[in-house]
C-alpha cells in the first residue's frame, strides 16, 4: 500500500476508534434499555423520514432484515415507531415515528449535553464543527458508492 493508502487507512481506522469512544459514552447515557442501534435507527427516521419498509430500512443501514425487525419490535414496544400494513404489498409493512419515538430521540440527544460541553470546552467547538463539511462529503461518497 503507498502512503496514500495508508493514510486513507489511518483515516477510516481513527473514525472508527472514536465511533467506538463515543458510541460507549452515548450507550452509558441512554433510557434503561435503549442500545445505540435503536437510537440510530430513530435519528435515521427523524432526520431522513419515516414511512419506510422494513426491507428499506434494513438496506439503509446494511444489516440483515430479521436484526431490523429485532430493532423495530423493540422500539415498537417502547411506542416509539407504530408499524402499519403496507397498502400495496400485504406481506410488508410501513414504519412510522410516533409522537413518543420523537420525544425519545430528543432525550436521548438531551442526555448528551455534558459530555458536548466537555468536548466542546476541552477541544474547542471548532476541532469538531470545521470537519463537518468534510465528513458529510466523505459520507456522501461512500453512500453513493456502497459497491466499491
Amino acid at each position: 500500500m503507498d502512503e496514500n493508502g495508508r493514510r486513507v487507512f489511518q483515516f477510516f481506522n481513527e473514525i472508527g476508534i472514536i465511533n467506538q469512544l463515543a458510541g460507549a459514552i452515548f450507550a452509558a447515557r441512554l433510557p434503561d434499555g435503549l442500545h445505540v442501534s435503536h437510537f440510530a435507527l430513530l435519528n435515521h427516521l427523524v432526520r431522513l423520514g419515516d414511512e419506510k419498509t422494513p426491507l428499506a430500512l434494513a438496506s439503509a443501514f446494511q444489516v440483515p432484515k430479521t436484526t431490523m425487525t429485532h430493532t423495530l419490535a423493540v422500539l415498537e414496544k417502547r411506542a416509539a415507531i407504530r408499524l402499519t400494513p403496507h397498502p400495496s404489498d400485504g406481506r410488508s409493512k410501513i414504519v412510522f415515528l410516533t409522537e413518543a419515538g420523537r420525544k425519545l430521540h430528543d432525550d436521548a440527544i438531551a442526555s448528551m449535553a455534558d459530555p458536548i460541553r466537555q468536548i466542546t470546552a476541552d477541544l474547542g467547538d471548532g476541532t469538531i464543527s470545521d470537519l463537518i463539511p468534510q465528513l458529510e462529503k466523505i459520507r456522501a461518497y461512500l453512500d453513493q458508492n456502497r459497491s466499491i
